[in-house]
């Protein structure tokens, strides 16, 4: 399983505005400072902005700003926001398969998808910005 590039510029662009502590920062700045496109950037705060995570502001003093408090952001929430299409295989989406009705295949892998964001939902940006390193599953 590999997340999209789009979840990890999200996380980054995050990282990077909780990072200005409390002042706002602009998509340009981000991008340089990163090394990420800024239209491509302009894509993913504009998603972060849509579910609350982002607070944008436009004119002379604008920028974008957290939307909520660090310690209220976690990599769950970035992941539900980006990756909303999280089927694991096929038939979890409705494909057909001939093995259906008695296949335990998709319900192992949503049971492991759920411990999955679970653990992420452990990871605030508060705390990845602490320590830089990932909160082990306990």
């Amino acid at each position: 399983m590999r997340l999209t590039q789009f979840s990890d510029y999200a996380w980054r662009l995050l990282m990077h505005v909780a990072d200005q502590e409390g002042q706002r920062t602009t998509i340009a700045e981000a991008a340089k400072t990163n090394d990420i496109s800024r239209s491509h950037l302009m894509k993913v705060a504009q998603r972060l902005a849509q579910e609350g995570l982002l607070k944008p502001a436009r004119g002379r003093k604008g920028g974008l700003m957290l939307g909520k408090p660090p310690e209220a952001v976690t990599l769950g929430d970035v992941l539900r926001v980006t990756e909303p299409d999280s089927v694991l295989v096929g038939c979890m989406a409705g494909e057909w398969c001939l093995f259906v009705d008695r296949c335990q295949v998709p319900s192992a892998l949503d049971r492991a998808l759920q411990a999955f964001l679970e653990v992420a939902d452990r990871q605030t940006l508060a705390n990845a910005l602490s320590s830089n390193k990932l909160v082990h599953a306990t």
